[in-house]
């Protein structure tokens, strides 16, 4: 089993920019795919990102292109999420996902069967 532990998360000024960063631990060479994932209050759960972890393909929901960037280091175990020119609306908790397999074009949460506790980010405007 994979453990996954978020951090980075914090306040924010629109416009601004921050790193969060998912340490990975446990039987990573199981888990194909990594992504980040989102949930604002009242809303459900939404896939922000996905990396395959083979090859470092990347896919985006439309709402980040271009301001968000999915990286990874596998020499210390660790998943980025770059966040720039922030929105109000990107106001949620941030979570990191692993995944056996993964769909390439789209990014599904139910592939994701391991997850992180989550990290904060609030953007004000």
């Amino acid at each position: 089993q994979v453990q996954l532990v978020e951090s980075g998360g914090g306040s924010v000024q629109a416009g601004g920019s921050l790193r969060l960063s998912c340490a990975v631990s446990g039987y990573r060479s199981s888990s194909s795919c990594m992504g980040w994932f989102r949930q604002a209050p009242g809303k459900e759960r939404e896939g922000v990102a996905r990396i395959v972890t083979r090859d470092g393909r990347t896919a985006y929901a439309d709402s980040v292109k271009g301001r968000f960037t999915i990286s990874q280091d596998n020499a210390k175990n660790t998943l980025y999420l770059q966040m720039n020119s922030l929105k109000p609306e990107d106001t949620a908790m941030y979570y990191c996902a692993a995944a056996r397999f993964c769909t390439l074009s789209v990014i599904v949460q139910g592939e994701y069967g391991d997850w992180g506790q989550g990290t904060q980010v609030t953007v004000s405007s």
